[in-house]
């Protein structure tokens, strides 16, 4: 039969048995299966242990790996404050993103564009680098509307953001946040936020640091961000461990040339053995091109399965 999957732990914000629980309490309920207690430190077994002190049978643990991959932004976002980041990009078979001049339209098919779109749909925001916004023009929205609305994210330690983009002209109706370092002059900044723009500074440091804005991000609410690139933006996320799954979508078309185009930068790693190597790889052909989704090994992941303990 069907399994209803809900949450029966105490309300986090004043700890009393919610009325969920107590509705199986009172309808006699002898028995319960859940796939995972809530590991929120305020409600962490709870509820399951008041339903087990009123004699009702609790089993734990039934699909809990499926249950877990399904709740793993909720996840991450408890252990660390931060939300989960999905990296995005399409790239063709000799590995680029765009042509030597910065065209990039289109690398993938219309089918997978439309799978964007939908997974734009269902983000808190959509983060991309200062070139990209410049080189794209881009929207950065879900068409047709998901779900959700995302906000849209701008790494631009100088604030050079044009005031002529789509997503400055857009901001009164979509909310755009501009991400900010020392280089950035107040004038820029004023401009900036004269146009509906929010600006998030961070004038300690030369670059956009990628831990603090996520936990900017967190404080805010923030659960699942989608990291489009370009390849310096990607491989500052990489290069920090901030990196949760990846989304890539390799096209059957060959770009040639030697320019440096592609899809993840950053430091890189010295040598092939020290590579970010993923784990749980999905292939899914759309279209003519091959889909590839895959899990990044981090450490709240790891501290995960200690909360969880011996299986």
């Amino acid at each position: 039969g069907a399994t209803l999957y809900v949450s029966l732990e105490p309300c986090c914000h004043h700890g009393k048995t919610p009325p969920c629980t107590e509705a199986l309490l009172e309808a006699g309920v002898a028995r319960v299966v859940c796939a995972h207690r809530d590991p929120f430190p305020k409600v962490d077994g709870g509820g399951l242990a008041r339903l087990r002190a009123a004699g009702v049978e609790v089993r734990e643990g039934v699909e809990a790996e499926a249950a877990i991959r399904l709740n793993a932004p909720f996840l991450k976002r408890v252990f660390t404050g931060m939300p989960y980041v999905i990296a995005k990009w399409a790239m063709t078979l000799d590995g680029k993103t765009a042509a030597a001049g910065g065209d990039s339209r289109w690398i993938s098919s219309a089918e997978s564009r439309a799978l964007v779109h939908e997974l734009r749909g269902r983000m808190d925001a959509i983060v991309v680098g200062s070139s990209t916004a410049a080189l794209d023009d881009p929207m950065l929205t879900a068409r047709p509307p998901g779900p959700r609305t995302p906000a849209r994210i701008v790494l631009d330690s100088s604030a050079k953001l044009d005031l002529k983009s789509r997503l400055v002209q857009t901001a009164r109706e979509i909310p755009t946040l501009v991400a900010t370092a020392a280089p950035a002059r107040a004038e820029a900044l004023e401009r900036l936020r004269a146009e509906g723009c929010e600006t998030l500074e961070f004038p300690d440091s030369d670059r956009v640091p990628i831990p603090q804005l996520l936990e900017e991000l967190g404080r805010r609410g923030m659960t699942n961000i989608l990291v489009e690139g370009g390849g310096v933006v990607l491989g500052s996320f990489v290069d920090v461990g901030q990196v949760d799954e990846v989304d890539v979508y390799l096209a059957p078309c060959i770009e040639g040339g030697a320019h440096a185009r592609t899809p993840v930068q950053g430091r890189g790693a010295g040598k092939m053995a020290d590579a970010l190597r993923l784990t749980r790889v999905r292939r899914t052909l759309v279209g003519d091109d091959v889909r590839i989704q895959a899990d990044a090994p981090s450490l709240w992941r790891e501290r995960l399965e200690r909360w969880r303990g011996p299986s």
